[in-house]
């Protein structure tokens, strides 16, 4: 069964941007592989579904201008994409701000209970209201970000940093890393390499 062409048409342009802005750690060989992986096409998986703080700010991280013409293709592309979006809530612990659940979505793209059933791969986003902090988490998985609004990460050695609209950051196998946002909803795109 061929790709839905939305998200065949936002992986044309996402992972040539990922790829571009991708020098930290083994981002490039991480991204080199998916862009091989992603060749093949899954199953199709989940259905649509909204959840309130996607409707409260997603059209606003998505409406700020982009500097590069490839950013600004990739979020016409992400909101040609969105209806057809399964975003989910996870769970918070003592890491995560009290606001956390409800003031955050994720959306799996392709991986596990994603748009395309994959195990080889996940690629996904996550959306925080404005001042929502993510919980320290970590998976075996590397994973690249590619940041998409103003917004703070941690990673193991370095303290909060904002790579800026457009950065891109690689977070080693099982390292414990988190994300918050300031007075602006913060979003970003990520892969990770099964």
């Amino acid at each position: 069964m061929p790709r839905l062409q939305p998200l065949q048409d936002f992986l044309d342009i996402a992972l040539p941007a990922m790829r571009a802005r991708a020098h930290d750690g083994n981002s490039p060989a991480s991204l080199q592989g998916i862009s091989e992986a992603i060749l093949s096409v899954g199953d199709q998986g989940a259905a649509p579904a909204r959840l309130p703080v996607v409707e409260a700010w997603l059209d606003t991280a998505l409406a700020r201008p982009m500097e590069y013409q490839d950013l600004s293709d990739l979020s016409q592309a992400i909101q040609r994409l969105t209806p057809l979006l399964c975003w989910r809530r996870r769970t918070g612990d003592a890491t995560a701000s009290a606001n956390f659940g409800e003031s955050h979505a994720n959306a799996m793209l392709l991986g596990p209970g994603g748009m395309e059933e994959r195990r080889d791969l996940w690629i996904g986003f996550s959306l925080l209201a404005p001042q929502t902090r993510y919980p320290d988490h970590q998976h075996a998985p590397e994973e690249t970000y590619l940041v998409l609004s103003p917004g703070q990460f941690r990673k193991p050695g370095r303290d909060w940093f904002e790579p800026g609209v457009g950065g891109s950051f690689f977070v080693p196998p099982n390292a414990v890393h988190a994300m918050r946002s300031g007075d602006e909803p913060l979003f970003a795109l990520w892969a990770l390499r099964v």
